[in-house]
């Protein structure tokens, strides 16, 4: 009795998978009660978003009106193009190290080159189809680069947060030696503001969680500051005057050698952009119930940093915070976003010079709370004290190597020891069972005592999983185990999904010894694509081969 595997579901076109979900809301109907709705969302979300696009764009490196930039220009492109009814898009927090690396290396402009080739990087990937597999990067190594990156911004913090005048190193041990050999010259005005825009933020978050408690932390840091006149360093007092409005759109010099210099910081920018806006999405799909489109709102994140590179601006993504807020302020389409982008620039418009009053220390304080956030500590908690050794080494190498070392390395070293994990998994997980039929025959010292197969026996492999080159050598292993030569072989291969390069070669050398040694073989219960490798292969050595569709007993 054969079995009738389901039907497939068919695939999507690209009309469906790269359809902006903007499109969709409107062909669903759009009326005043969800454009009322999607407005206060809005807002709400442009509110948060202000002063953390400032804090994020100097922790960078840039200048805060860069940040803003960033969140008016890619955050309305995300919300317009992308395949998520609510991602907020914008500069976020996890690119601090590596935008502020770059610029440290190969100055702005080698930042915004970088930044295009990811955008275009991200356009291919999304294209191609390929961000579906961006959700296999394992578990501890994306936990592990996210702390890693909590840690770098807070110590990144410590020079405003404590009103240190000189520089500090990029080096994150070098940093700390430095703080700790100028806390003599700490500004006490600074630690107040900070721990006071703490303190005054973790408060509110409790009390009146509703409440926008980075913006009123800073305005009322920033009306001490004018009032009392605190001798602490400001937007104004270090940057200027926050310019009203958006610069004039431009493309970056291009310069062969400097594209060479900053592919792999591109590599990275893409890669985490990738990552963070389908976290994002996947996350808002989690508080909706909705589904994202993870190829299109991949190509949406491309072509929102490529025009974010025209303005001048920085590397942006979805972000997590603001997505999740936008969707508790009762956001119901993605006009919600491209609204936050229009009150982001209105704001810019209107409120410019009273931006330049904003301590840098409350802009620090805003981060350390952001670093808090994004610490995982309690997925690191759980990693460590449920998943065994091997999860546990991928988390703690990928978390120091981007402490202390380098993003790009502590990701390529946390996906190549997470596969090699796996590999090492999957090999153990697949069985190798050897049965013998046992032949009675009478023995002058034992009568009808039954002795294993020898010569005239028949031996029974069982193969249970895929046969890839982690298991080839368990096969190997159990043909050296084999005595005396049996009669034939019987192979079982009824839960085998595929056979692999390395898999063929040591079934080669299966079916050559059991040429040579006149062996019959008999394949069973081989799904047709394995059954035609195996022909394939006894077909090299010049071995007949029987195939039957029952499995063995």
């Amino acid at each position: 009795m054969s079995i009738k595997r389901p039907t497939p579901p068919p695939t999507p076109g690209a009309a469906a998978l790269f359809t902006p979900k903007l499109i969709s809301a409107l062909r669903e109907g759009y009326s005043l009660a969800l454009l009322r709705a999607d407005a206060i969302a809005g807002l709400t979300v442009a509110i948060v978003a202000l002063p953390l696009a400032m804090a994020i764009a100097i922790a960078s490196g840039a200048t805060p009106d860069r940040g803003l930039v960033t969140a008016v220009v890619a955050g309305f492109l995300i919300s317009a193009l992308g395949g998520s009814r609510f991602q907020i898009g914008g500069p976020t927090a996890a690119f601090i190290v590596v935008v502020f690396d770059v610029i440290q290396r190969h100055g702005y402009e080698g930042m915004l080159v970088a930044t295009l080739l990811a955008g275009l990087m991200l356009i291919v990937v999304g294209a191609l189809r390929l961000g579906t597999y961006i959700k296999y990067i394992p578990y501890p190594v994306v936990t592990g680069f996210t702390a890693g990156i909590a840690v770098s911004i807070f110590a990144s913090q410590l020079k405003e947060a404590l009103g240190l005048d000189e520089a500090l190193p990029p080096e994150f041990l070098a940093k700390l030696a430095a703080v700790a050999s100028r806390l003599g010259s700490a500004s006490p005005a600074a630690i107040i503001v900070t721990v006071g825009s703490v303190a005054l933020i973790l408060t509110l978050r409790k009390l009146k969680p509703h409440w926008p408690g980075f913006l009123i932390a800073v305005l009322i840091a920033s009306l001490g500051v004018a009032v009392f006149g605190i001798d602490v360093a400001t937007v104004g007092s270090r940057f200027g005057d926050v310019p009203r409005g958006l610069p004039m759109p431009s493309l970056p010099v291009f310069d062969f050698a400097l594209v060479q210099r900053v592919f792999p910081d591109a590599i990275t920018i893409a890669l985490l952009a990738g990552i963070e806006s389908l976290l994002s999405a996947v996350v808002a799909d989690g508080m909706t119930g909705r589904k994202h489109r993870s190829n299109g709102e991949l190509v949406a994140q491309g072509i929102a940093n490529i025009a974010s590179v025209c303005f001048a601006g920085l590397p942006a993504t979805g972000a997590i915070a603001r997505t999740a807020t936008n969707i508790r302020a009762g956001a119901r389409t993605p006009v919600a976003g491209i609204l936050h982008a229009v009150f982001l620039l209105v704001f810019m418009l209107a409120a410019a010079p009273v931006l330049a009053y904003v301590p840098l220390a409350a802009l620090a304080a805003i981060l350390i709370i952001v670093a808090i956030n994004i610490s995982e500590a309690r997925h690191i908690r759980h990693i460590l004290g449920t998943a065994g050794n091997g999860d546990r080494f991928v988390l703690v190498s990928t978390f120091l190597l981007t402490v202390l070392v380098d993003l790009t390395v502590a990701i390529q070293f946390g996906v190549v020891a997470a596969a090699v994990l796996f590999v090492h998994r999957m090999a153990e997980a697949v069985e190798i069972e050897t049965h013998e039929k046992l032949i009675e025959e009478d023995a002058p010292d034992a009568p009808h005592a039954p002795r294993a197969a020898s010569a005239a026996g028949i031996v029974t492999y069982r193969i249970d999983g895929p046969f890839f080159f982690g298991a080839a050598q368990r096969l190997s292993s159990v043909l050296d185990r084999i005595g005396e030569t049996p009669r034939g072989f019987v192979l079982d291969m009824t839960t085998v999904p595929f056979i692999d390069a390395s898999g063929g070669a040591a079934l080669t050398s299966f079916l050559d010894r059991a040429r040579a040694d006149g062996v019959t073989v008999r394949v069973v219960g081989a799904r047709p694509a394995v059954a035609e490798a195996v022909r394939k292969l006894a077909a090299e050595v010049g071995l007949p081969i029987v195939f039957g569709a029952q499995a063995a007993p």
